[in-house]
């Protein structure tokens, strides 16, 4: 019963303060997961440990007892998978036998009441898989007493239902999928049947399904969608009469509107004879995108099967989605499925396996999930805008309307725990609010800087910043420590056949920029010596490293170098070593990060030589006794301004060799 807490909606009738945390009288032996206590996981209110929580996410639901053609449970609605069969029509997705059953499995985890295991008539690979699935799978009973119902599909004649039968019979709860196209077109051109052989072929079909000992037989009447109603009444009729126990009606080419498809539904329950002691289900297809929404209004008006594949896969734009059937029905079935009970449509889902399913269908058949898919898309619970961010850091229900615990995505404290991905569009807050998780506190001032560089990055950093990123950037202090001089441009030119050349833009302390550009012996040697020009200063490199923060091409590249001033400069600095007395000279370290190398090789040096240059201005100065106050003054302001720069005329270039 605890488990109902898990499912509700923020936004759905249920979900009120004097409903909370009870279960509708509708269905007293329903318990939901959508995960509404992770809604709000750090409530020290909450009188349940996060541990608890997970293990409820975890615990299989009620459903009523199997019985073909009848469902004790008006409201319940049985699941129908066909990603092993439909799913894997998708050009480029076979499966292996092996790779079958380690799907069905886990369908069988996620508590779908039927898995259409395949073909077996298409091949001897095929049917072996069906059998596997139906002796293995079929037979492994859980402690509550579930086992899936085994599917095997065929065609309307004797040979393909012979075989579909040997396939399945090994299965506890064993089932035939017959079809034959009933629309005009596909009558004519395809069949070049008339529609009393096509009800001939039909009936034939499911007798003899039924005198193979099979008590549980599906009828789909292909194309369905596009077929005369009255030709289905026909039909329908008669196939029940047969012995048919499930009727299909599938929108074979995604050609319906979801208004229309409900429609169908509720006209064909209507007008067939006999048509209560079937359950009516549907198989839509997705080639205008109404695959879920056309699946939805049916089961609004009668429905009571619904046919799907684990992300949508199957035939030219793929089928009705399990996942968003299965979330849209237990978010929305407490109140928006009212239309003839006047009560909720619920299933029996286990929804914490949909991302393992997700991603083990994705990888098998090789066919990735585009990135914004609802569900199990990668963004899905990802949010980078700043507003949203904002929102989800101070309750995550304001962006959310499911949590991504309760579909198996255990997100943990990643992402600052509200899935936000930081990039080009996130605001201050989420920044700041994941610098402070990974132990930065920093000060306005530099938080500013921070932030400006962040942006910086995160327009040419695909995918977000993750926190490797984040704490290279806190590591690049060029940005806002010790500032007096910053790099504003930078273009190489280096190869095989030319020589290395650097042109650099920098701002000084008097808010000048400086261009220069010089050659070296290669692209990072240029731009350093045109720094040096700049700046006037002659210092040593003492060491240079640099590695990659993360993978990829667009990873950030971290370079630290160690500098020190010239003996023979003018900034040269002396420092007494504590342990041996010796005078030693002073060095400098500065960190730069950037996705380009040399910009990163550039922002460690400046980094370094802005330090060496607020050393300067901090330091004692030991002055002769003739010096005045006035030129020892005069000469500390030009150290702090901008070192022993050289001016160079912006509006030229000039080429050092």
């Amino acid at each position: 019963m605890i488990g109902s807490l898990l499912l509700l909606s923020p936004f759905s009738a249920a979900f009120t303060p004097s409903n909370f945390g009870k279960i509708s009288p509708s269905h007293p032996s329903r318990t939901s997961v959508i995960g509404q206590a992770f809604f709000q996981p750090n409530d020290p209110k909450s009188p349940q440990t996060k541990k608890n929580k997970i293990f409820q996410l975890y615990e299989r639901k009620p459903r009523p007892p199997y019985i073909p053609g009848h469902i004790p449970d008006p409201n319940y609605v049985r699941i129908f998978d066909t990603t092993l069969r439909d799913g894997e029509q998708s050009p480029g997705a076979t499966l292996t036998s092996s790779e079958k059953l380690e799907i069905a499995r886990n369908l069988a985890k996620l508590g779908v009441d039927i898995i259409e295991a395949g073909f077996p008539i298409a091949s001897p690979d095929d049917f072996n898989a069906v059998q596997t699935i139906s002796n293995v799978v079929g037979n492994e009973i859980y402690e509550d007493g579930y086992v899936p119902v085994i599917c095997g599909l065929s065609r309307a004649n004797p040979k393909d239902i012979q075989r579909a039968w040997d396939a399945i019979q090994g299965a506890k709860l064993p089932r035939i999928h017959t079809f034959i196209a009933t629309s005009k077109i596909h009558m004519e051109y395809k069949l070049k049947k008339t529609p009393e052989e096509v009800i001939e072929t039909a009936v034939e079909a499911v007798k003899f399904a039924k005198s193979l000992g099979c008590n549980d037989i599906e009828f789909s009447p292909e194309d369905a969608g596009r077929s005369d109603p009255e030709f289905l009444y026909q039909v329908l009729a008669q196939v029940i009469e047969a012995g048919a126990t499930t009727l299909n009606i599938p929108d074979t080419t995604g050609w319906c509107m979801p208004w229309e498809f409900g429609e169908i539904i509720s006209k064909l329950r209507k007008n067939t004879k006999n048509a209560e002691n079937v359950v009516f289900s549907t198989h839509c297809q997705n080639d205008l995108g109404l695959a879920t929404a056309n699946s939805l209004s049916g089961a609004l008006n009668g429905a009571r099967q619904l046919e799907c594949t684990i992300n949508g896969i199957g035939e030219r734009a793929g089928n009705a989605s399990l996942e968003e059937i299965v979330m849209a029905l237990a978010l929305k079935g407490d109140d928006k499925f009212q239309a003839e009970t006047q009560k909720t449509l619920h299933t029996a889902i286990n929804p914490v396996y949909i991302t393992p399913t997700s991603k083990m269908v994705a990888e098998y058949t090789g066919m990735i999930c585009q990135p914004h898919k609802a569900i199990v898309g990668v963004n899905a619970f990802q949010h980078e805008s700043g507003i949203h961010q904002d929102g989800m850091i101070k309750n995550k229900s304001t962006y959310e309307i499911m949590t991504p615990e309760s579909i198996g995505l255990m997100r943990g404290d990643s992402q600052s725990g509200a899935g936000i991905v930081l990039g080009k569009h996130s605001g201050r807050n989420a920044v700041n609010t994941r610098l402070n998780e990974l132990g930065y506190d920093l000060e306005m001032d530099k938080l500013n800087a921070f932030m400006t560089r962040f942006k910086e990055i995160a327009e040419k950093k695909k995918g977000g910043m993750d926190d490797d990123d984040l704490e290279a950037l806190v590591s690049d202090q060029s940005g806002f420590v010790n500032c007096l001089w910053e790099l504003t441009g930078l273009q190489v030119s280096a190869g095989m056949s030319g020589i290395p050349t650097a042109t650099i833009k920098m701002r000084g302390p008097d808010n000048i920029e400086r261009y220069l550009a010089t050659t070296g012996t290669g692209p990072v040697d240029a731009v350093y010596k045109a720094i040096d020009q700049i700046i006037g200063t002659q210092v040593s490199l003492e060491s240079y490293s640099m590695q990659n923060v993360n993978e990829g091409i667009d990873a950030l590249a971290i370079t630290r170098v160690s500098i020190a001033p010239k003996e023979d400069g003018s900034a040269n600095y002396s420092a007494v070593h504590s342990g041996t007395s010796e005078l030693k000279t002073r060095k400098f370290s500065g960190v730069g990060s950037d996705t380009d190398v040399v910009i990163s090789s550039a922002r460690a040096y400046v980094s370094a030589l802005n330090k060496l240059l607020s050393w300067n201005i901090r330091r004692p100065t030991n002055n002769s006794s003739n010096q005045s106050e006035e030129e020892t003054t005069s000469q500390r302001n030009n150290q702090g301004r901008a070192g022993n720069a050289k001016e160079v005329d912006s509006s030229m270039m000039t080429v050092d060799s």
